[in-house]
């Protein structure tokens, strides 16, 4: 199988590693392409950082901090200190030395002219992925805004990254903006990859600021309705896999962004704001938790086809397993 996935955060990092290796035990002439949520990413101290793509680059290559669950294993943090004495850097955002020269060896390849997608290529170089081949969402800017209701009551806009690590979700959102989409374009290699897809997953993302930025650019989300145009298939199924069990967040503040679109922090909800592909929206297949059992005769009769399995992704096992049911769904149903 050519297998594409939708991702961003650490959630998604962890599927991927997941299904990485249920590939590896029993699917080994596969291939897995992952198209990353860019909408994260951010100018800081004359550095463009981009923490999805990066924690699924740590998280593949074994360097990831698996105690924080974010950055370089080993890390030090002298540099950073350094800038926040100068305030070049806020308090609430740190970057740790390694993780800096990954920031600054990517700011250079831009500045340089290379695209997000070439510099993103040259990162994997160093690292070994073992057959997982990273792209970004899209080569353009389209960093996420988050609206807010200040003091005064007027409405003012914080970077996603402020709003969401220096305030941990808890300022009230008013509505998202990724800004600059309507220039944006997906970029090749996500085209490439879906073009010749046998199956998507929608990995165990947040809905909103990952999933929806990804799908949200143009010509995204009809690319993914299309995937599988080149394969042998024609068309490829879509299996998501829900981030939310009985009713919470595996992880991050998910419940927050959700809320603020007016979707229900439920496993059934976030399915139906993707919507069943028979309607017009995207999922043929949808996995909840066995918690969530009781949801899947409702997802069914709307027309996906649901599935409830351990969603707990606890280690690698539990991990492959899960990846391995996505993978078994998209058998069931073709």
């Amino acid at each position: 199988m050519r297998i594409v996935v939708l991702a961003g955060g650490v959630g998604g990092a962890r599927f991927v590693r997941g299904l990485r290796e249920a590939v590896r035990r029993w699917h080994p002439d596969s291939s897995i392409d992952v198209i990353v949520n860019t909408g994260d990413d951010w100018w800081l101290a004359g550095l463009r950082i981009t923490p999805d793509l990066d924690s699924m680059l740590y998280t593949l290559s074994g360097q990831n901090d698996e105690v924080r669950g974010w950055g370089r294993v080993g890390e030090s943090e002298r540099v950073s200190a350094e800038l926040q004495a100068y305030d070049v850097t806020p308090d609430w955002f740190t970057l740790g030395d390694l993780d800096l020269g990954t920031h600054i060896a990517r700011s250079a390849w831009l500045r340089a002219g290379l695209t997000p997608s070439e510099v993103v290529a040259r990162l994997q170089e160093r690292w070994d992925l073992r057959g997982v081949r990273l792209h970004p969402a899209t080569d353009h800017e389209v960093d996420t805004h988050v609206w807010v209701a200040s003091d005064t009551g007027a409405e003012e806009d914080l970077h996603f990254q402020e709003w969401w690590t220096r305030y941990r979700a808890q300022v009230p959102a008013l509505r998202f903006e990724q800004r600059g989409v309507v220039f944006a374009s997906p970029s090749p290699g996500a085209l490439t990859a879906l073009d010749s897809a046998d199956v998507v997953l929608i990995a165990p993302s947040n809905p909103v600021v990952s999933i929806g930025t990804v799908l949200g650019i143009p010509g995204m989300r009809e690319a993914v309705l299309a995937a599988g145009a080149s394969s042998t298939s024609g068309r490829a199924p879509i299996v998501g896999v829900s981030p939310i069990i009985a009713g919470a967040a595996v992880r991050g503040m998910a419940d927050a962004c959700l809320t603020t679109i007016g979707v229900a922090t439920d496993a059934g909800a976030v399915a139906r704001h993707y919507g069943p592909r028979a309607h017009g929206g995207l999922l043929d297949a949808w996995l909840v938790d066995e918690v969530d059992e009781p949801l899947v005769a409702g997802l069914r009769a709307d027309g996906v086809a649901a599935a409830a399995v351990p969603l707990w992704m606890r280690d690698l096992d539990t991990a492959a397993a899960l990846a391995e049911a996505a993978l078994g769904a998209v058998v069931a149903e073709s």
